[in-house]
């Protein structure tokens, strides 16, 4: 039988870090780009040069922008076990929606966590047949699973995900030095990397008003501490109780880690990676990192590069998330050092929940629960905010791709790679 080729073209297209005019040719059986013209044929599926390759049908897309799917590398997807937050169906949707054509899901908030072999199949077996864009997966890192590590990575979990604090869910328990020293050990020769929720509590400061969590997630622990009892509703106070501290103590315990790996027989450590980095103090430990050779690398997200905690009212607790969005200097260090490099991607850690849950009528910061849902909004978030496309390219499609193993067949487009094509119109507004 006789493959299907498509094909589709414009003025600008986006292909080894330039922007061109290019024509585009894909199978529909495969999903693969089986040719590329650097120019734009104008004339119809019955020009020679399409005809060649059985074009059934043909589109000029000019004046908007063809470019590779994203790459969402950080994305909660709740299924099975609280689905009611968000599942793969509506997830993936909402991936779709905005360009993002694979995501990665992270191995909590599910229930089971996405911590053995047995509940990934788990997983596996919620996801079929309601995926709307590609979807890997995981896996994570809790005290009582070093043994299952190598099983996943052979399943084929993408890496691992720590927490050096409380993840907000009984279920997914923080590591220490030990099990992460372990952790390195048991997967130095394997093609993975260690992630981590990098945040880490001063044991000397105060846990104010823990909430407990129950069977039914209404009041879920979000690990705030600070002393700032007496007004719950005021976001500095939120902001206070979660420090740069927090992140500067936690990235210094991993950059020690790794430095001990290396000094160990073969020198051999996993890849780390820093997932939503929100502060600025610690650019310095990552750059002093890179000059010491060490294979760390960090990311940050939409709402860190979009909002600013001076911004923020009182009670608005749709804009919690952990680590908190910090001041306006803040966020613009953290563009600077993207655009420098020392950030490597942007994702959106979309942590959907539920509007109870979420506290909208109390606007009480440290009972709500900790997550901003915007898996479909990064395309036009960055570029609104002055992002170029192929700025935006490099930090959401061909990085994130890196991160995750699938460089050979995602985050460009080239001949042989998945044609995951995104077209974006630069020129039109959306208010919403």
């Amino acid at each position: 039988m006789t493959a299907i080729i498509k094909a589709i073209a414009s003025e600008f297209v986006i292909i080894d870090s330039q922007q061109i005019p290019a024509t585009i040719l894909y199978s529909a059986d495969t999903g693969n780009i089986v040719k590329i013209f650097k120019y734009v044929v104008i004339e119809s599926v019955r020009d020679p040069r399409l005809e060649q390759h059985s074009v059934d049908e043909y589109e000029i897309v000019t004046p908007r922008i063809i470019m590779p799917g994203l790459v969402d590398s950080h994305v909660h997807l709740n299924e099975p076990g609280r689905t009611e937050w968000e599942g793969f169906a509506t997830g993936t949707q909402a991936a779709i929606s905005g360009g993002v054509t694979t995501v990665i899901d992270m191995p909590l908030n599910a229930v089971p966590p996405t911590t053995t072999l047995h509940n990934l199949n788990k997983k596996l077996q919620a996801a079929d047949g309601q995926l709307w864009c590609d979807v890997g997966f995981w896996g994570g890192l809790v005290p009582d699973n070093l043994e299952d590590l190598l099983p996943l990575v052979k399943a084929g979990v993408r890496g691992f995900k720590g927490f050096l604090i409380h993840s907000g869910v009984d279920e997914f328990l923080s590591i220490d030095e030990e099990y992460i020293n372990k952790a390195m050990d048991i997967l130095a020769n394997e093609k993975t990397m260690l992630m981590f929720h990098a945040e880490m509590e001063d044991p000397k400061e105060e846990v104010v008003n823990p909430p407990k969590s129950d069977s039914n997630d209404k009041d879920i622990y979000s690990g705030e501490s600070g002393k700032n009892e007496m007004a719950p509703k005021n976001y500095q106070n939120f902001l206070n109780s979660r420090p740069d501290s927090f992140e500067t103590d936690a990235i210094k315990l991993l950059i020690r880690c790794m430095e001990e790996g290396k000094k160990k027989i073969n020198g051999i450590i996993p890849p780390v990676h820093v997932v939503h980095l929100a502060s600025n103090e610690a650019l310095p430990l990552i750059m002093e990192a890179h000059k010491s050779k060490l294979p760390l690398t960090a990311e940050t997200c939409f709402h860190y590069l979009c909002l600013a905690a001076e911004n923020i009212p009182d009670s608005a607790t749709h804009f919690k998330c952990c680590p908190p969005i910090r001041n306006e200097a803040n966020r613009i260090a953290l563009w600077t050092a993207l655009k420098r490099g020392v950030i490597t991607s942007v994702v959106s850690d979309h942590s959907p929940c539920t509007p109870e849950l979420k506290g909208f009528e109390e606007g009480d910061f440290l009972r709500a629960w900790g997550g901003i849902a915007s898996v479909g909004l990064g395309l036009p978030l960055l570029y609104t905010n002055g992002a170029s496309i192929l700025e935006i390219t490099k930090w959401c499609c061909e990085n994130t791709s890196k991160q995750v193993g699938f460089q050979d067949f995602k985050g460009k487009i080239a001949v042989g790679y998945d044609a995951d094509l995104v077209v974006f119109n630069p020129h039109k507004e959306q208010l919403s």
